[in-house]
């Protein structure tokens, strides 16, 4: 689940920092517009958590797998729909009024879900949020970007990513503070309604983008707005630049054509453009099949798979790999201009992979020693609160906690106390049967079982994340802001974010399915083998785009990229 942006360097955010503290009025539109990316974050984030309490709540939704991941992905089919309608919102009514707009379909959409008596009214609350996800992930940066000085645009555009990582961290943090709280989940899902409400109050005192205001003929009031942000000698020149380059992009969209389907049409034909898709999409489609966003969506769920019943506890350490995700996101920056896009990417693919294929190990060796079910602890609860496919199967010596919770989703597992690890009972997964076994301070499991190796996979997690967030959470989206010709970026960057958007459904609708069908360990080395293949892909078809200007990011396509080892070395010539 990742944001894009500009990219910036260390020069740039020294000279952000000063420039703000002397015209602290640019960091106020930066920050005002910046609450987009937190919705955007606490809004993709928030669910992990909640859906634990929705299972409680609705009996519904704890038996019905698909249910699940249909709450979960929801807001990702809205925000597939919100981009496509906020890019069209963005030129017609502004960027203002477009964050104001996703303002109130965040806020609609926050009390939708707090108060939905049902698991369908959930649903609709999400695709509200959906909508809001996805015109805030294009809106708020443009907005950075057009109301910014062009020397510290980076470094300001950057501070939405970060408060993106940041929302979704948030969101961990509100999930663990209302865990005991009645209603638990309607307060983790109604809090998201507080930051649009500020954000929609803030923008209402602030100005439209000078570059929108430019185009619609408003150059009075474009010009007032640059006043505030440049110094006035700068001003002028400011003006100038804008109005050259809006008479460029126009030019440029009459070589292509105006509709959508003609831009696509004409960026498809085109072989160097052609090239750049196949690199800018392969990165994207790449970066969700990592398995990344059943981390960030399903993060508590996944804990307690590894053998952490409690919610509370499986909260707590969901926390861990968002925070980590944040701090990744500050390592790219400060190393993706020095060690380059490609490298970087590489690298981060090859330690996905051995974390997934560790991660394979230590759910099949958990799977495999899970602690035996007992007949005696099976009957202690009374005949009645077995589970009916432990009764009825024919040979039950074999059966341990994995197989009691795989043969139905109506069975569930009643470990001993004082020692979790030893044979407990395959009971009746219903209320009576969960009171009477946390009766006697026992712990109850239905997603997974006690396992002496929990720790080692909730370690996993986080080397995972370490691994990806600098490399594979944030490069993509930089090289697909550097790798299209001028004139087909817009059209390039935006086909290769439906891929990405598109990718990020069918992972987190079809993620707790899996788990179901191939169990957890089957689920993650799936999730190891499209890594492999995105690598390889990666290998072949993406150039290193560091430190170089657009034009020659152009004639290197024009060309064809291939690998170093498989292009054919200069042979130096000594013309003597």
């Amino acid at each position: 689940m990742e944001g894009g942006g500009h990219k910036a360097d260390k020069t740039e955010f020294t000279e952000c920092w000063r420039t703000s503290w002397q015209r602290p009025y640019i960091m106020r539109l930066a920050l005002s517009a910046g609450i987009g990316g937190l919705l955007f974050g606490y809004d993709t984030g928030v669910i992990s958590g909640a859906l634990l309490y929705i299972r409680d709540d609705f009996k519904s939704v704890d038996k019905k797998t698909w249910l699940q991941e249909t709450i979960v992905s929801m807001a990702v089919a809205g925000a597939i729909i919100g981009a496509a309608f906020g890019g069209w919102m963005n030129d017609k009514f502004g960027r203002r009024k477009s964050i104001m707009a996703a303002d109130c379909l965040f806020l609609i959409g926050a009390i939708i879900m707090a108060l939905a008596p049902t698991p369908w009214v959930i649903i609709i609350g999400r695709i509200f949020v959906g909508f809001g996800v996805g015109m805030a992930s294009m809106t708020s940066p443009l907005y950075i970007s057009e109301a910014s000085p062009a020397r510290i645009r980076g470094a300001l555009v950057s501070t939405n990513g970060l408060l993106i990582t940041g929302g979704q961290f948030l969101s961990y943090l509100i999930n663990l503070a209302f865990t005991n709280a009645p209603g638990s989940w309607r307060w983790m899902l109604g809090v998201a309604g507080v930051p649009a409400l500020v954000q929609l109050v803030l923008m209402v005192f602030l100005p439209e983008s000078p570059r929108w205001l430019y185009i619609q003929n408003r150059v009075d009031e474009a010009r007032d707005v640059l006043e505030k942000i440049y110094p006035l000698n700068e001003v002028e020149e400011e003006m100038k630049a804008l109005q050259s380059s809006i008479e460029a992009e126009k030019a440029e969209e009459a070589s292509i054509g105006d509709g959508i389907f003609s831009k696509v049409k004409s960026a498809w034909s085109n072989y160097v453009v052609r090239r750049a898709l196949y690199a800018g999409i392969t990165v994207q489609v790449a970066q969700q099949f990592v398995g990344i966003n059943t981390v960030m969506y399903y993060s508590p769920t996944i804990v307690q798979l590894a053998g952490y019943a409690s919610n509370k506890t499986a909260l707590a350490l969901s926390l861990v790999t968002s925070g980590l995700n944040a701090l990744g996101s500050i390592v790219s920056m400060l190393t993706v201009d020095r060690y380059g896009r490609r490298r970087l990417m590489i690298l981060s693919m090859i330690g996905i992979i051995v974390c997934l294929v560790a991660l394979t190990v230590v759910f099949y060796e958990a799977s495999a020693h899970s602690p035996s079910v007992s007949m005696f602890e099976s009957a202690h609860f009374g005949g009645n609160s077995t589970c009916s496919s432990y009764l009825t199967a024919p040979d039950v010596s074999s059966w341990n906690c994995m197989k009691c919770l795989k043969a139905s989703s109506d069975c569930g597992f009643c470990a001993i106390e004082p020692n979790k690890y030893l044979p407990g009972a395959c009971l009746a997964a219903n209320d009576a049967t969960k009171s009477s076994c946390k009766g006697e301070h026992r712990m109850w499991y239905t997603k997974g079982c006690p396992s002496k190796i929990g720790g080692l996979a909730v370690a996993l997690l986080g080397a995972y994340i370490i691994l990806y967030s600098p490399g594979m959470g944030t490069v993509p989206w930089i090289v697909n802001s550097e790798i299209y010709p001028l004139r087909y970026r817009g059209i390039g960057g935006g086909m290769a974010a439906v891929s990405n958007w598109v990718s990020n459904l069918i992972v987190s609708e079809t993620f707790l399915t899996l788990t179901e069908a191939l169990g957890s360990a089957g689920t993650f080395l799936l999730f190891a083998g499209f890594s492999f293949l995105g690598l390889v892909a990666i290998y072949f078809l993406v150039p290193e785009t560091k430190g170089l200007p657009f034009e020659e990011v152009e004639k290197m396509l024009e060309k064809g990229y291939r690998p170093s080892i498989f292009s054919k070395k200069r042979q130096n010539v000594d013309p003597a």
